[in-house]
């Protein structure tokens, strides 16, 4: 199975995604390719589960209740219009918003940077695969998620920090 070519994906849609919404810098570029490398290893657009497909969309995997609950309980706060309106720029008018994180990927880049931006402690060093691998675990895969911070992993997320 191929995918998409890691460099440009952290150039070309990653990290003006980022920039975009003020949430950049190299931690948040490497983990942000390195959660879609996990996730999705830049090639599927929906879960692939025993018998068909899962409710996690887009290269970032994420399902649309956590998308919804990142509209609700986050981006509804009057503080964050910025960020919000940042965020806003990124959508089409069509499809709606969680059917857009398959195809849209400056979006769904977005929206799974809010996940980890709503997490508690800071992201890992840019240059730390283990401890990117151990902070997607622990709070986007989380440990309901069939993932694991293992060799193979780590290795995915210094593969997205060498691109």
């Amino acid at each position: 199975m191929t995918g998409l070519c890691v460099a440009q994906f952290k150039r070309t849609i990653v990290s003006p995604a980022l920039a975009h919404i003020g949430l950049d810098g190299d931690a948040a570029v490497n983990l942000l390719t390195g959660t879609a490398l996990v996730e999705s290893g830049l090639t599927f657009v929906a879960q692939v589960v025993a018998g068909g497909t899962g409710p996690a969309r887009g290269l970032w995997q994420m399902e649309p209740f956590t998308h919804d609950d990142i509209w609700t309980t986050f981006l509804s706060d009057a503080r964050l219009a910025s960020l919000r309106g940042a965020v806003l720029d990124l959508l089409s008018r069509w499809p709606s918003r969680a059917a857009q994180l398959p195809g849209n990927l400056p979006y769904a880049c977005a929206m799974a940077r809010l996940k980890y931006y709503r997490a508690p402690g800071p992201l890992p060093a840019a240059d730390d695969a283990a401890g990117q691998c151990r902070y997607w675990k622990s709070n986007y895969n989380t440990s309901l998620g069939a993932g694991a911070a293992d060799s193979t992993h780590v290795a995915l997320f210094q593969q997205a920090i060498e691109a």
